[in-house]
């Protein structure tokens, strides 16, 4: 296997967190990161309002929503982004059956295409392009999701059960420059696309949904691995979400696991292994408490220029087994539990 850049040891890497349990801004008056902040929640808490208020560089704010849903037969990811001197959105639809591929993607100048709340659960998400539209609003019991492009047409609900939690995380690399995430796995889903008119249901049961909420100040280059899976082993609803790069050296971390709905705070950076020159060869994320295995079946390649923003993407879906510890440190089992592994580099 060839080198990975920037290769972490394998060795365990225990990284102390605290528990937020009460709601906090993210940033002060000034604009500048609220060390009160910094740490990891189950629900959401985090009060993001703030954010781009106050004396900062011009072009470092970055919001946005993605939500990704999977079934057996099909892959649907949904973007809403303002990045202070653009807007990106997208509409991407794979049918894992035949591996095509269909993109809907529209850049906007400034943010002004984009409406997206201060803080998430406080108002509607709206894309508004002459190739792109898409609604994100909640309702009761969770999350509607619809969208419009030439060929593609959504609308999918993403329940949200009783007792479900999330993984929220502040990640300070300086007083300046922060990102407020949460990750939200294995999210029962249920709808329909619609294809060049064919209708294509996404049956409750066997469909999952997966939300990347953020919001923050970003350095000009940036280099992430991220990691999800939904899905159900031996009866327990499994949710993996591991993460890397992006947060090494910062005291925060965006790895948990998620059974039946309760969250398990994974406290470690991981040691990622993969071939850039192989995307399709299987990939490796292991630490004390997480040993899995990611086997790819396609891989989405990406490579943006627009002068101000660019960025070289490389998705790969495929199926995560293995196993991860509890948070009663016991393992549990992962069989088959469809996601994606990615390794993305910006400039934006």
């Amino acid at each position: 296997m060839a080198d990975v850049p920037l290769p972490q040891p394998l060795a365990h890497r225990p990284v102390p967190e605290r528990e937020l349990t009460a709601p906090v801004l993210l940033t002060l008056p000034d604009g500048r990161l609220n060390p009160d902040a910094v740490g990891w929640t189950r629900t959401p808490l985090i009060v993001t309002d703030g954010v781009g208020r106050g004396r900062r560089a011009w072009g470092r704010t970055k919001r946005w929503e993605y939500w990704a849903v999977t079934t057996p037969t099909h892959v649907v990811a949904l973007t809403v982004s303002d990045l202070d001197y653009a807007a990106l959105h997208s509409i991407w639809l794979l049918d894992r059956r035949t591996g095509v591929e269909i993109a809907h993607e529209a850049v906007g100048l400034l943010g002004g295409s984009a409406t997206l709340p201060g803080t998430l659960g406080r108002g509607a998400v709206r894309a508004r392009t002459l190739a792109v539209r898409i609604d994100i609003d909640e309702v009761d019991g969770g999350t509607r999701l619809r969208a419009v492009g030439e060929r593609v047409r959504v609308d999918i609900r993403a329940h949200r059960p009783e007792g479900h939690e999330s993984l929220g995380v502040v990640v300070p690399w300086s007083r300046r420059r922060f990102q407020y995430t949460v990750k939200d796995v294995a999210r029962p889903a249920e709808g329909t696309i619609f294809v060049d008119g064919h209708p294509e249901p996404f049956p409750a049961g066997v469909s999952w949904a997966t939300h990347d909420h953020g919001r923050g100040r970003w350095p000009r280059a940036v280099h992430w691995n991220w990691g999800a899976g939904s899905g159900v082993t031996n009866g327990h609803v499994i949710g993996i979400q591991v993460g890397g790069r992006w947060t090494d050296g910062t005291g925060s971390v965006e790895n948990a696991l998620l059974v039946d709905g309760r969250l398990t705070k994974v406290s470690e950076e991981l040691a990622w292994e993969y071939d850039p020159e192989n995307w399709m060869a299987p990939w490796r994320v292991r630490g004390e408490a997480v040993d899995l295995t990611f086997t790819p079946e396609h891989v989405r390649e990406s490579v943006t220029d627009f002068v101000v923003v660019s960025s070289s993407t490389h998705q790969c879906f495929g199926t995560w087994s293995g196993r991860a510890r509890d948070e009663h440190g016991r393992w549990v089992s992962v069989a088959d539990v469809y996601g994606w592994a990615e390794d993305v580099r910006n400039r934006w």
